[in-house]
């Protein structure tokens, strides 16, 4: 059931592009919770390439160990998404992964994904999804290299509450962002000095209110005008003319 509960197999079925079948599918693998505490590590670097999760509970991150000591993350995860997808074609693992908070994942091997493929509108999912994250590395690339500070930590945090919204996270433009401001530094390429500098700027001006966990976005329309930010790779839809060859597929 886990990982019909992913966002991208959410999308589909809302398209009406998976099956009953497809949805048995999903429901009869066999995948089993572990519970993992928080800062815990799923894998390291160069570890075997052998598997995913999907996230059940808590949020967790990907990332780099660089040679001076400093850590690059790629990417934070959140319930509804899928760990591992960048490895998948990789006999070793491109990047570490570890929780950040106590969590639920459900891991799920190769040879399962490739029992999936055998449905051509599961394939796409999963696909899908391996594409949605490639974005999400994509647009971070563009962010981190043409904008400044206040800048970045503001595309950081509306596409924070984009993602958390599309899953019911958000009440009142408020959210748990469960991130050390060392996490936050390790994600944007700030020193964790900077970044609360940043956010105390972005208070002034109206636009974020921290307190500690707790994030509230007074007006998250203005804070996507401030970075012109284009949504477009946040949608998890795919095209209504793909669903609709889906849907007519054999």
């Amino acid at each position: 059931m886990a990982l019909l509960d992913t966002v991208v197999m959410r999308g589909l079925t809302v398209q009406g592009v998976l099956s009953p079948e497809d949805r048995a599918l999903l429901l009869g693998l066999e995948l089993n919770p572990r519970h993992i505490s928080a800062n815990e590590e799923l894998w390291q670097e160069r570890a075997d390439a052998d598997m995913f999760c999907v996230v059940k509970e808590g949020w967790a991150y990907s990332y780099r160990n660089l040679r001076n000591g400093s850590k690059q993350i790629l990417k934070f995860y959140l319930p509804g998404d899928i760990i591992g997808m960048r490895d998948f074609g990789f006999t070793r693992r491109l990047s570490s992964a570890a929780m950040i908070n106590q969590g639920v994942i459900y891991p799920f091997s190769y040879q399962q994904l490739f029992e999936l493929f055998g449905r051509s509108s599961l394939a796409v999912g999963i696909m899908a999804t391996a594409m949605r994250q490639q974005a999400l590395l994509s647009e971070r690339l563009i962010y981190l290299g043409q904008y400044a500070a206040h800048e970045r930590l503001a595309h950081f945090l509306y596409e924070i509450y984009l993602r958390l919204k599309r899953i019911e996270a958000v009440e009142d433009n408020s959210f748990l962002m469960p991130l050390t401001q060392q996490l936050i530094s390790d994600a944007l390429g700030m020193s964790p000095v900077h970044v609360s500098r940043t956010f105390s700027m972005l208070r002034e001006e109206g636009l974020v209110i921290r307190d500690r966990q707790h994030v509230k976005l007074p007006d998250p329309e203005a804070l996507a005008r401030l970075v012109e930010f284009n949504d477009s790779y946040i949608d998890e839809l795919l095209p209504l003319t793909f669903a609709e060859l889906l849907r007519a597929s054999p």
